[in-house]
């Protein structure tokens, strides 16, 4: 049986900027559009949190029950390694949905945007069917799309739609940083599993493009944000506060780019995840800020 610290392990908290940054990053951009709504930031949070924690329990019990974890580099999976049976990491990650959705139905009860309900579904539906279900599109090398769309568009933009109504061009330019970067998390994690992922059939974009691709990708989506920094602070110069995350960068690009396999990748992978925060608060801040100059 897990223990409780094995549950939180399998919750896979590393990847909890992947969670609130999007939520961070939409906050500052309706505080620059004159709102500050921290009882629906909290919301907002809620169902972030609650869908990151639901779709990595979702993966754990779809793919433990394929057989795709049996070998695994990465961080601890509990169906994989036998520590909890398939049946209660998927009531698990069903019951992290479920919050997930009933503090979206909240959110959108103040708002009274109704057909936000149609895109909650559809969160939920990506978190589950990731590796879920008879053809995962995570097998499909689509997983890095679906993250870019659902925790960067989704959540940014989302996320300032109920605290402040329709956004403006800046927070399309930080949905699209965030989306690149939680996108870049998810290259990391799946760079590190090619030559597993290859071997039970698992065809991630990362197994697609292969490994010299699959690193220049990651180089790419961990870059190009600072260049949407630079190019939104023409018109707000608040936004370069952003490009004092460059130096989060650096190391873990560097040692991609060298060719750093297995183990390593793990601290890469968290190294990312700093980064993604870090951009995304002083961009929050940029946004917020933009306001007043």
């Amino acid at each position: 049986m897990a223990t409780l610290a094995q549950w939180v392990e399998g919750a896979r908290p590393r990847t909890l900027p992947t969670a609130l940054s999007p939520v961070i990053a939409g906050t500052g951009a309706a505080i620059g559009q004159g709102v500050v709504a921290p009882g629906r930031a909290v919301l907002a949070l809620v169902v972030a949190v609650s869908l990151m924690i639901g779709v990595n329990y979702a993966n754990d019990y779809s793919d433990g029950i394929r057989g795709t974890d049996d070998e695994r580099v990465g961080p601890l999976r509990l169906v994989g390694s036998r520590l909890a049976a398939p049946s209660t990491v998927r009531a698990a990650a069903l019951a992290s949905l479920a919050v997930a959705g009933l503090a979206g139905l909240t959110l959108v009860s103040l708002t009274q945007q109704w057909w936000l309900i149609a895109v909650g579904v559809a969160c939920i539906a990506a978190a589950w069917f990731y590796t879920g279900g008879s053809h995962p599109y995570g097998y499909l090398g689509l997983g890095e799309i679906a993250v870019f769309v659902f925790y960067g568009l989704v959540g940014v933009l989302g996320t300032v739609y109920t605290q402040s109504g329709p956004p403006g061009a800046l927070a399309v330019v930080a949905a699209i940083g965030v989306g690149m970067l939680t996108s870049a998390v998810l290259v990391a994690n799946n760079l590190r599993d090619i030559p597993t992922d290859t071997a039970v059939g698992k065809r991630t974009l990362a197994v697609f493009l292969g490994d010299r691709d699959t690193r220049r990708l990651y180089a790419a989506l961990m870059l190009l944000p600072f260049l949407l920094s630079a190019g939104a602070g023409v018109r707000s110069w608040p936004m370069l506060l952003a490009l004092l995350a460059v130096p989060f960068a650096v190391v873990p690009v560097r040692d991609v780019l060298r060719g750093v396999e297995g183990t390593a990748l793990i601290r890469v992978l968290a190294q990312t995840g700093v980064l993604l925060l870090a951009w995304s608060v002083l961009t929050a801040v940029g946004l917020a800020v933009g306001r007043f100059v």
